[in-house]
């Protein structure tokens, strides 16, 4: 994902969505001198990591999520990378969140018996903490 933040890539990933083929889009492409490395349509498996991350982000938050401009879509989709990263479960991790299985951050598990609720990506997930 290139963010305002980070310098031009130098390749790009992007599916097959009818998006990605309009001339504007193409045109940006050639003017900030970045090649498109498109998956093979229709096969999933040709590329499965950018495939599940774009499934992933528009699946569980944009299509849920309005943004008015570049600015405030990075800022909605910083906060989705460090709820996936630091609060989400991942059943192929058993449970654990990326973070705790990386060793970066510990995070404590709620008391079922006592807990509250903490909000992420402005209210759109609700999860338990020990309070």
């Amino acid at each position: 994902m290139a963010i305002s933040t980070q310098d031009v890539p130098h390749y790009l990933s992007s599916d097959n969505d009818p998006l990605f083929r309009y001339h504007r889009w193409q045109a940006h492409l050639r003017i900030l001198d970045i090649q498109e490395i498109k998956p093979v349509p229709c096969v999933p498996l040709s590329h499965p990591f950018v495939e599940r991350l774009i499934g992933t982000i528009r699946r569980e938050y944009l299509d849920r999520t309005l943004f008015w401009d570049s600015v405030d879509l990075e800022k909605k989709l910083e906060d989705f990378r460090h709820y996936y990263k630091a609060h989400r479960i991942h059943t192929s991790l058993d449970g654990d969140t990326p973070s705790k299985f990386c060793g970066e951050t510990m995070i404590r598990s709620a008391d079922l018996n006592f807990f509250q609720g903490k909000s992420y990506c402005r209210g759109l997930y609700q999860l338990p903490i020990a309070a």
